[in-house]
């Protein structure tokens, strides 16, 4: 039997995310859970390292759950950022912000953080992965085909690595694949398996 589901046999595991991405990675684990999105306000606390921003967010997500934890419960929330130079790009707001975050990621390389929490009524763990994208310089036409095609308008830095943009345009990345698609999965089995 899959040990990770062997563990959480008998639990309520809630997937604190309204991401396809998540859940299908998620699915991918053989875990059972429920997916419920809650709003949370994402203000960013400037003051803190970019590795602790999305941890403090992911944490955030998971304290919305916290009446709703039950004795054999568990939620999973992450928050994902991508951070070029001194700049932290979240969601775009439009197709315009979009553009803008994939010209100033073109020719470069940029980091892609995603902060995970792991919580149940007793304790909660969090955590972080960080991994190195570089893209080619990207064409314009390339840039506009993309936001009209795949609307990227739900994901960190306006692009999903898994997409058309990702397969014609990132030369390489150092790290997880599954982080930079927004769950980093093999981190989080092994910090289930440890929780």
């Amino acid at each position: 039997m899959n040990p990770l589901v062997q563990k959480f046999e008998g639990f309520e595991i809630i997937l604190g995310s309204n991401s396809p991405r998540r859940e299908q990675l998620l699915k991918e684990l053989g875990l059972k859970f429920q997916v419920i999105a809650k709003d949370v306000d994402e203000t960013i606390p400037m003051q803190f390292r970019r590795e602790d921003i999305a941890m403090f967010l992911a944490r955030k997500k998971a304290l919305a759950f916290k009446a709703e934890v039950r004795e054999k419960g568990i939620v999973i929330t992450a928050d994902t950022l991508v951070a070029v130079d001194d700049l932290i790009l979240g969601k775009p707001s439009d197709e315009k912000d979009a553009e803008r975050m994939l010209r100033l990621l073109s020719g470069r390389r940029h980091q892609v953080i995603t902060g995970v929490c792991i919580m149940s009524n007793r304790k909660s763990e969090s955590f972080f992965v960080k991994t190195d994208v570089s893209f080619k310089t990207l064409r314009d036409e390339e840039i506009k085909y993309y936001i009209e095609t795949c609307k990227p308008l739900d994901k960190a830095g306006s692009y999903g690595i898994q997409e058309w943009i990702g397969m014609i345009g990132i030369d390489y990345i150092q790290g997880s694949f599954y982080n930079v698609m927004g769950l980093p999965i093999k981190e989080l089995y092994e910090n289930m398996m440890r929780f």
